[in-house]
């Protein structure tokens, strides 16, 4: 049986998806939950391995409250990583410390072999629970975010095993193989439509599809292996949760922030920090809400520099705005600097 979101009226996020202009825009920051939050390294300490926290619903929907109680952000983001779709998908992943995340490569087509046409719900149930138990935490004004990792970027920790400067794996095998390059982008596709529908049934509100990788493209790969599968996951969810809010952040997307907005049909659109926001404000906020765009460096910087621009982002408030980082919080980031933002930005 299909169902709805729950309705706008009482959560100015979801008021801003609709298309309406909040007086103080609602704010929320990308990696809100992490390393800068004391309260948050008490508990990874307590965890154990990155995984053995996102696998925790006990522990990872507490880690998801903890920046909402302490800041008031008018949403919540929940905690998980978007490398869970290719454990999902049969894929071994780890995160080794103070290294990153470290998977098997796919270096050519012999290894799809080893990937399973469906995502494995056992590996996504830990997460829907923690939704479950966020949601039951928030109040009625508070939004809950469920999220996935955009297949091209997903698809770039695939085959290279890791992060690269520029992500060339990724990028070769789609030059030199796209059709089984697009067998990978397929299957992850058809698992992110499963993950965010399952999220969405669990009680987030809306979802935001993470295209980190998006920028690195140019614009006939960009059309082929971000807008594309993006398009498909809108059109998927739609169809089993029709009316979902959907975000999507094609970080350094530039010039085709446009066409991707007009072709993927998300409700909004994520911006990145190098974005102009003048055109953000007369090309993109006339057709849907824009979310961002502060730099974290200039978060982590604080004072005034801090203040000019948090005022600039706020130009973009005359039209439909979710105020947000460019990119994730840096962890050095000082508390006082985000009570400062916060501050500015309500006041």
């Amino acid at each position: 049986m299909p169902v709805t979101p729950d309705p706008v009226g009482t959560k100015p996020l979801l008021r801003v998806l609709e298309g309406r202009r909040e007086e103080t825009p609602p704010v929320w920051m990308m990696r809100q939950a992490g390393r800068y939050l004391p309260e948050y390294r008490q508990i990874r300490e307590k965890a154990g391995g990155f995984l053995d926290l996102c696998f925790n619903p006990e522990l990872a929907a507490e880690v998801t409250l903890q920046p909402v109680r302490r800041f008031g952000f008018d949403a919540a983001i929940l905690f998980s990583d978007i490398l869970v779709m290719p454990l999902a998908l049969g894929r071994k992943v780890e995160f080794l410390a103070g290294e990153g995340p470290k998977l098997e490569p796919m270096t050519d087509a012999s290894a799809l072999a080893g990937l399973r046409d469906r995502a494995d719900p056992d590996v996504l149930a830990p997460v829907y629970e923690t939704v479950r138990r966020v949601k039951a935490q928030l109040d009625d004004k508070t939004a809950l975010i469920g999220f996935c990792g955009a297949p091209w970027t997903v698809a770039t920790y695939m085959v290279a095993g890791e992060g690269t400067s520029d992500q060339a794996p990724a990028r070769l095998f789609a030059y030199r193989d796209p059709e089984n390059f697009k067998r990978i982008i397929d299957r992850l596709v058809q698992g992110s439509i499963e993950y965010l529908v399952g999220q969405l049934k669990a009680g987030a509100d809306c979802v935001q599809i993470f295209d980190t990788w998006a920028g690195i493209l140019p614009p006939e790969q960009f059309d082929r292996w971000c807008m594309e599968p993006t398009e498909k996951i809108v059109a998927g969810v739609r169809a089993q949760v029709p009316g979902a809010k959907i975000i999507g952040f094609p970080r350094g997307a530039g010039a085709m922030a446009l066409p991707y907005v007009e072709i993927t049909g998300v409700d909004a659109i994520g911006l990145d920090w190098a974005f102009p926001r003048s055109l953000a404000h007369d090309i993109l906020q006339p057709r849907v809400p824009v979310q961002g765009n502060l730099d974290p460096l200039a978060l982590l910087a604080g004072g005034d520099a801090l203040d000019r621009e948090v005022d600039d982002v706020l130009t973009l408030a005359d039209r439909p705005l979710i105020f947000n980082l460019g990119h994730g919080i840096l962890p050095a980031t000082p508390i006082e600097h985000v009570e400062r933002m916060l501050k500015r930005v309500r006041g």
